[in-house]
């Protein structure tokens, strides 16, 4: 009896946020730029994101480590399907190197990194020491630092590096 008590309050508690929801983004408005969300400054000159949600560092909600974990998924899984339609090789990477290069898609994004035509090409044929080195030779690898060591290790080895 709980059971079906609790199901038809959440059922009745989705119905009713719908309405308030629909209120919520007509009052509080939304920001997108190119169709996305961006973070913008309210009426009070609070940072803000989404539909109202203040992310201030001054007093604002932030962002849950939940719902930083959710982005951070979505971020990835958006990162893989780019560097999967982009680059054919990608899928057979053994799973160092292909999160190697998910980590460096994230980081510089996927048209940047298309601007590594020589260590994409020699990822292609599988020459990982050719690769590592041209990724290691940018001002990429000088301005991440001990990420890009880490990484080009990852490419070069196809493994993590053991961690102390």
């Amino acid at each position: 009896m709980f059971h079906s008590t609790l199901g038809q309050a959440r059922n009745k508690m989705t119905r009713d946020n719908d309405k308030i929801v629909e209120m919520l983004k007509r009052h509080e408005g939304e920001v997108k730029t190119n169709g996305r969300h961006v973070v913008y400054r309210c009426s009070r000159g609070f940072w803000t994101l989404g539909i109202g949600r203040n992310v201030d560092s001054n007093g604002g909600l932030g962002l849950s480590d939940d719902e930083v974990d959710y982005m951070l998924s979505n971020d990835v899984d958006r990162v893989i399907a780019e560097l999967g339609k982009a680059f054919p090789w990608f899928s057979s990477l053994d799973e160092a190197r292909r999160d190697a290069m998910i980590d460096i898609c994230f980081n510089l994004g996927l048209p940047r990194l298309k601007g590594f035509a020589k260590a994409l090409s020699a990822m292609a044929s599988e020459d990982y020491e050719v690769a590592a080195y041209e990724f290691s030779d940018s001002a990429w690898y000088k301005q991440v630092g001990k990420r890009a060591q880490t990484i080009v290790d990852m490419i070069r080895f196809g493994k993590y590096p053991e961690l102390p």
